[in-house]
């Protein structure tokens, strides 16, 4: 029951899942029987593309093996978290993106020079083997690793058309077919994505003993006072990453001055301040002035728009971005009638 609530939240009103709650208990009682009797066989992903910030391609599973995600996540979770880094900031409690940039900034603050790398093809990239052996070394309970391959063995060719084909050192033809990919829009994926780097994570700071490092899912950064010892650390992570079949985009990973500001998590990070990335503004402002088309035409209601700015705002807020609000706020209340959230907003 707990993980139907948790992956029905903020969704009751969706058919597919208004369908699953009308028989609930029937539901989750076939849905107990199959997983015990291992009878349990994941339904076909329904995929298509975003485009904010990149071209992504996302694969949603049917409700009822959502569920079953949650339930999954529920129990092994607790088992990898205390083996994660502190600073591993992504699809954690506690944790999240405004709690990275802050960490981000107080690493610039005390260091002068970064490395900032990011994976290419991350999750498309997911090596099905090494992910398995990954979890199977926290995992004991066999039936919790059937679970785990039958999600597993249901994502395979779900992001082939993602990925392009890298060969490492060692590889035969044989190496083309390996079962990769994890499909962006379950849960699982995203908790699987910090186990399958955790080691990586550990070795940074272990071996590499760099004296600062954090990582939000494929996007890492590595600071220190010495420009040379990052390149240093740039190759060893490159042949580190090649044991997970991981590549980062060498040409973007330069090791520069933390002043000329890093660019992260949709902001540009100063030690002293934060600015909003350009294309961010110019993205929310197409976005706004499509929501307020829509409430002209009486398409949405004025709530719609004002919980987008919200949401808008909380984000932006992170940054020195006062002025950017006061335009796209003032424009906003111009094309609509002004209510005390917008206003509220501003502040």
């Amino acid at each position: 029951m707990f993980a139907f609530r948790q992956a029905a939240k903020g969704k009751r009103g969706q058919p597919n899942v208004a369908a699953f709650e009308y028989r609930l208990e029937d539901n989750l009682l076939e849905l107990q029987r199959e997983l015990r009797a291992q009878t349990y066989q994941p339904g076909a992903y329904t995929s298509f593309y975003i485009h904010e910030p990149k071209r992504r391609l996302i694969s949603a599973a049917p409700f009822r093996d959502r569920v079953v995600h949650h339930a999954l996540c529920n129990v092994i979770e607790p088992l990898f978290e205390r083996s994660f880094i502190d600073d591993s900031y992504a699809n954690r409690v506690g944790k999240g993106t405004h709690r990275a940039l802050d960490r981000c900034q107080e690493f610039a603050r005390r260091y002068r020079y970064v490395l900032q790398c990011d994976l290419k093809q991350f999750f498309p990239s997911i090596d099905h083997a090494i992910l398995r052996e990954i979890l199977a070394r926290t995992i004991a309970d066999v039936q919790v690793l059937w679970l785990v391959d039958q999600i597993l063995a249901s994502g395979v060719g779900v992001l082939s058309d993602e990925y392009a084909m890298v060969w490492f050192p060692g590889d035969d033809l044989f190496a083309f077919n390996r079962p990769r990919g994890l499909p962006i829009g379950n849960l699982t994926s995203q908790f699987w994505a910090n186990c399958y780097l955790s080691p990586f994570d550990h070795f940074v700071q272990r071996e590499l003993r760099c004296p600062a490092y954090l990582r939000y899912v494929d996007d890492f950064l590595l600071f220190a006072d010495d420009k040379r010892a990052l390149w240093q650390s740039k190759r060893a992570l490159v042949a580190r990453l090649a044991r997970f079949r991981l590549t980062i985009h060498a040409g973007a990973a330069q090791a520069r001055p933390v002043t000329h500001g890093i660019p992260f998590l949709g902001f540009c990070v100063f030690p002293e301040r934060r600015r909003l990335k350009r294309r961010q503004g110019i993205a929310y402002a197409r976005r706004l002035r499509a929501l307020v088309r829509q409430y002209r035409a009486h398409g949405i209601p004025l709530a719609q728009v004002t919980a987008s700015v919200q949401g808008w705002v909380n984000h932006a807020r992170y940054g020195n971005t006062r002025g950017l609000r006061a335009v796209l706020l003032g424009w906003t209340s111009l094309q609509t009638c002004p209510t005390r959230a917008t206003k509220g907003a501003q502040r």
